[in-house]
């Protein structure tokens, strides 16, 4: 039974959960913020935080006590160096919490641990590298073009039924024109045929040289 144990045990035994928290905290110190669990960044501050506050005071007795805790000389070096610098003035909170939401495939929540005399040069480094909301900015200038493109593509294929209609008018009208010919050329046949035929009636024959019917 885990009665009267008030820390989160983070699913590891003893040895692994002091490894887990040894090697965040060297990361913290290096890096100046990490990304992690929500868990594990509430955990990497009690840690972490009273290290912080035993090198302000850079004797012997603490930098073997912190180097017992971290097992990391670069690592303590840099604690006792420029991070007890920015600190010394601050009365305990050196840390800070940022929570970003939950995880995709677990949902487990998320956070940047920071710390606090430090953020400018987490910012820095975002606004440096934020390549994501280009990416973003790009994206909607492609659908804007997409959009343009097939605006343009429904344009030409109006001219294009226009031209098309333009085209069909022209030929109804040159059919139309041509079978007006042919109606008044077979009128004026008729009309040729007419006087031949009373000829005909009238005088009642004509000789084959002439090209006239014989009564």
């Amino acid at each position: 039974m885990r009665h009267g144990k008030k820390f989160n045990h983070l699913g590891r035994k003893a040895a692994h959960r002091k490894a887990l928290l040894r090697n965040m905290a060297i990361s913290l110190i290096e890096h100046k913020a990490i990304k992690t669990t929500l868990p594990k960044a509430r955990e990497l501050r009690k840690f972490i935080e009273p290290l912080i506050t035993k090198a302000k005071s850079d004797t012997m007795h603490s930098r073997r006590t912190v180097f017992s805790y971290l097992q990391n000389k670069e690592a303590v070096k840099e604690l006792f160096g420029e991070i007890s610098e920015r600190v010394g003035e601050r009365p305990g909170g050196y840390t800070r919490i940022l929570k970003i939401g939950n995880r995709r495939g677990d949902n487990a929540e998320m956070a940047y641990i920071e710390l606090v005399d430090f953020n400018e040069y987490e910012y820095s480094q975002g606004s440096e590298a934020g390549g994501s909301r280009r990416r973003r900015r790009r994206r909607k200038g492609g659908a804007k073009k997409a959009t343009q493109q097939a605006a343009a593509v429904v344009e030409e294929e109006v001219v294009e039924a226009e031209e098309l209609s333009e085209d069909v008018v022209e030929e109804t009208t040159a059919a139309a024109s041509e079978a007006a010919d042919v109606d008044g050329a077979a009128e004026e046949g008729a009309e040729g045929v007419i006087p031949i035929f009373w000829d005909v009636f009238f005088y009642g024959s004509f000789s084959k040289s002439e090209g006239k019917i014989a009564g």
